[in-house]
């Protein structure tokens, strides 16, 4: 088998994996390997001719210029003459790719009988499962945003069920991987390896409830996990053993027997470096060079300066990837140099594992163990390596171990980052050759990486920050100090401590700059720019156009570098003959060098214009789709929410946003949906609840999106009472103007009007369109008894509330035809009063996110047996 087609067999075992996207993809690309092996072998040998009589026409006709050398001695072939003519490579390379798919579909992970997950009923989670899981414990606890530890547990036993099916059982036998949440001290001292009982409950994710949310569901699943455990404390004690545990395999019975709660030996040897590290800095310096050397795995750092380095562009920089490696392999081959290639090899293997095991089995740490393993490899052989190839072998081996990771957006970050270094660095680097290398490649790198993982980025986060090369230009010396740094202190810190922290503590000052960079591009205005969701078809236009100028760049620098070729050594031909013949032979040089412009002069426009071609119609392919949806849609979406109601009016390119919620409600739900919308900023934002006027939420907002204009409710605050002026401060410093609302003020939206009814209960009422929304907060059945007697209800086609009881009266006087809310439970007398008068009836607990557009009425996240379209 040759070069060649191995590379097509690679690359038909990747295909295969990416075509799973698609239900019916393994069928069709079965079918595509059996068109391709059919015609493409013949369509090969027509080029092959077609070109060979080009070729010879040409030398025809620049017969005296052509030097008398074989074709293959002095062309080299192009991509389509390489490829192979046999059928059955096609043909293999087909059915490779279908059985690919199929692997992965074998591998994909689905739970067996016995899984725990099967403990909940299958109606949900109607009721709390409450359960002693008992497992192995398989990851190093995390630290989450909400202050609780989380690791992976593979369970074995469970006991004392309340709630299931079967009642309670003791002693049951299961099976399967769980996410565990743990209170933080419970976790202390946990490390993976040990074997516990969790006391807590079960509980099975959900689908997102919003759109543009975190699929948690399709993680777990992608995790090999399908439920999840809240636990409340870790039984350490044996009195509380599962009774009759020897009844269990021995491996089983080890429950029984006092583990210590020892670290394993390389768990040991990464707290030994990570200690070191911190002994002598402050957080977040010290954990921040544990992170760079060791990566994110290695150390908890804090969850603010996580999201500086993500907002900044920075992300890579905390997180395990090739630059560990290849600074490690470079110290191993530069202190071994003095050694034969067989020791070299063997040094370079071994702290290969050794870097492996303290930073975690990530993609990117294994795809450059393997680059770094092919490297030594062809050093012990004395061979030249092909970093495109090695990269190429890399992503089968790691996918025939694993075809999951083809989904794993650090996996394709990875090799895609690393194809663009490969590709893309070379020819930058070239143009940049008037620069010293050191500093041409500062400049070179942080581009030639960001350009072939933005299309993906954009894909799945739909936002794009426009520091982020600039950022990475500048922030590449202190990032070099701290790896290169990090890692010396890391490998001192292993052998001896004091010394390991001596070394981090040098490190202090470029830190606190890493920081300070990440810190202040991450809170300039603009720092991120929403482009809206981006289909697949516009990922592929823009990979497609990156390959356009890679290509097409590549061969015409290579059609003028071969030129210059041929006219060097017509050069030395010419020195050999008589000087009369030289003169003759100048004048037909004068001529060929006319015609030698005409021939080149092609290529060399051509690649001059592919660039700023590619560039405009990539900024079309994700421009133009965005701006044509945001001039013309209309849409009103209620998000799902588990505090405070929120609303967003997108009005053809204005947005208004009714309320914000916590924190974490903007956090986690109101700026993932603005950002997928492509929304950049907030026209009108309106607080119609007096008592979460001046909630936290608003902040948070206004820290990511400038708001133009801010409503907020006047009334007497009942929680957070305090001066408005600061946060009127802040939304006037960014250019935004502040209006108090009382009642029956009216504001302008657009096509949307808002009128605050009553401004402390509140009751809003919204007009849009020619349909009247009313939002209703809390209030006793007095108020709303009172409320409907003097007719300040005035009739509306949708009510939204908070999902309590609902008089009588006020159904009565509001009439609904639709009622929402936003809730995860409403009051079963109001829903059989709604019923009754056959209002439509939603809440967001059961439906999610409910958007209405004027065409398609009420459309919902989550789908139910009782959701239909409404068409009001």
């Amino acid at each position: 088998m040759n070069q060649a087609t191995g590379v097509i067999f690679c690359l038909a075992y990747i295909l295969g994996l990416i075509s799973t996207a698609v239900p019916w993809g393994r069928y069709a690309i079965l079918a595509l390997g059996i068109a391709v092996a059919i015609a493409l072998p013949k369509l090969l040998r027509n080029f092959t001719k077609t070109s060979v009589k080009i070729t010879k026409k040409r030398r025809s006709r620049q017969k005296e210029n052509a030097l008398e050398e074989p074709l293959d001695a002095r062309e080299e072939l192009s991509l389509l003459e390489m490829l192979p003519r046999a059928k059955w490579v096609w043909a293999v390379a087909g059915l490779l790719a279908f059985l690919a798919s199929v692997y992965f579909a074998v591998r994909s992970p689905q739970p067996a009988i016995d899984d725990i997950s099967k403990l909940i009923p299958a109606g949900g989670n109607t009721q709390e499962v409450a359960v002693t899981v008992r497992g192995r414990v398989v990851s190093t606890p995390r630290l989450t945003r909400s202050g609780r530890s989380q690791f992976w547990l593979e369970t074995d036993l469970v006991s004392e069920i309340n709630g299931g099916e079967g009642g309670a059982v003791v002693n049951r036998p299961v099976s399967g991987k769980l996410y565990v949440t743990l209170p933080l001290l419970q976790a202390t001292g946990l490390y993976a390896d040990n074997t516990i009982a969790v006391v807590g409950s079960l509980y099975k994710p959900q689908p997102p409830s919003n759109p543009g949310a975190f699929n948690f569901q399709a993680y777990l699943a992608r995790e090999g996990a399908f439920v999840g455990l809240k636990g409340r404390q870790i039984d350490w004690r044996r009195e509380n053993a599962i009774a009759d545990v020897n009844r269990v395999n021995s491996q089983t019975a080890a429950f029984l027997e006092p583990s210590g709660m020892q670290p394993s030996k390389i768990q040991a040897m990464r707290q030994r470096i990570v200690r070191s590290q911190l002994s002598q800095l402050n957080v977040p310096e010290g954990p921040l060079i544990s992170a760079i050397a060791l990566g994110k795995q290695a150390v908890d750092l804090p969850y603010n300066i996580r999201d500086y380095f993500v907002q900044a562009g920075l992300a890579h920089a905390i997180a395990a990837s090739g630059t560990q490696v290849s600074m490690v392999l470079a110290l191993v081959l530069a202190l071994t140099r003095r050694f034969s290639k067989q020791l070299q090899f063997s040094f370079g293997v071994g702290a290969l594992f050794l870097l492996v095991g303290l930073t975690g089995f990530e993609p990117s740490v294994c795809r450059a163990a393997l680059m770094g393993f092919g490297t030594l490899f062809a050093l012990v052989l004395s061979r030249q390596v092909k970093p495109l190839g090695l990269l190429l072998i890399a992503a089968t081996i790691l996918l025939l171990v694993n075809p999951l990771w083809i989904w794993d957006l650090g996996f394709q970050l990875s090799f895609l980052a690393t194809l663009g270094l490969i590709v893309t660095t070379p020819p930058l680097m070239a143009k940049l050759d008037w620069m010293p290398p050191a500093i041409a490649s500062i400049l070179v790198v942080p581009i030639a990486a960001s350009v072939w993982v933005l299309p993906l980025l954009l894909y799945v986060f739909s936002v794009v920050s426009p520091y982020s090369i600039l950022v990475n230009i500048i922030a590449a010396p202190l990032l070099w100090i701290l790896s290169i740094g990090g890692m010396v202190s890391a490998v001192a810190g292993l052998i001896f401590p004091p010394a390991g922290s001596v070394l981090a503590q040098l490190l202090d000052y470029p830190a606190k700059g890493l920081i300070a960079i990440a810190q202040y591009f991450s809170q300039l205005p603009g720092n991120s720019v929403a482009v809206g969701q981006v289909s697949v078809f516009q990922l592929i236009a823009l990979y497609s156009l990156i390959c356009w100028v890679w290509i097409g760049g590549s061969s015409a620098t290579d059609s003028v570098t071969d030129v210059t070729d041929v006219k060097d050594r017509r050069r030395k031909e010419e020195k050999r003959r008589k000087p009369e013949a030289v003169r003759g032979k100048n004048q037909e040089k004068g001529k060929g060098k006319k015609g030698k412009s005409r021939v080149i002069a092609l290529p060399v426009f051509s690649a001059a214009w592919i660039l700023p071609l590619a560039l405009v119609a990539g900024i079309s392919i994700i421009v133009l789709p965005a701006w044509h949806v945001q001039s013309s849609l209309f849409q009103v979406t209620l998000l799902a929410t588990s505090g405070e109601p929120v609303l967003v009016i997108q009005d053809r390119g204005k947005v208004a946003l009714i309320n914000s919620g916590d924190e974490n409600t903007v956090r986690f739900t109101v700026l993932p949906f603005l950002q997928q919308q492509g929304v950049n900023s907030v026209n009108f934002a309106i607080a119609s609840h007096g008592h979460l006027g001046l909630s936290g939420g608003w902040g948070k907002l206004l820290e990511r999106l400038p708001i133009k204009t801010f409503y907020d409710n006047n009334a007497p605050k009942q929680i957070h009472r305090g001066n408005n002026q600061e946060f009127m401060t802040a939304v006037q410093s960014r250019q935004g103007v502040y209006f108090p609302l009382e009642t029956n003020s009216t504001v302008d939206l657009g096509s949307t009007r808002l009128q605050f009814v009553n401004a402390e209960i509140p009751v809003v009422e919204f007009l849009v369109g020619n349909r009247t929304w009313l939002l209703v907060g809390e209030m006793t059945p007095e108020v709303q008894k009172k409320l409907a007697a003097t007719g300040t209800l005035k009739p509306a086609q949708v009510l939204w509330w908070s999902g309590k009881a609902l008089t009588a009266e006020l159904l009565s006087a509001v009439g609904p035809q639709v009622a929402i809310a936003s809730a995860n439970e409403i009051d079963p007398e109001t829903a059989a009063q709604l019923r009754q008068s056959k209002a439509q009836i939603f809440w967001t607990g059961r439906d999610g996110a409910l958007q209405w557009t004027p065409a398609g009425g009420f459309k919902t996240t989550l789908e139910s047996e009782e959701n239909q379209t409404s068409f009001l």
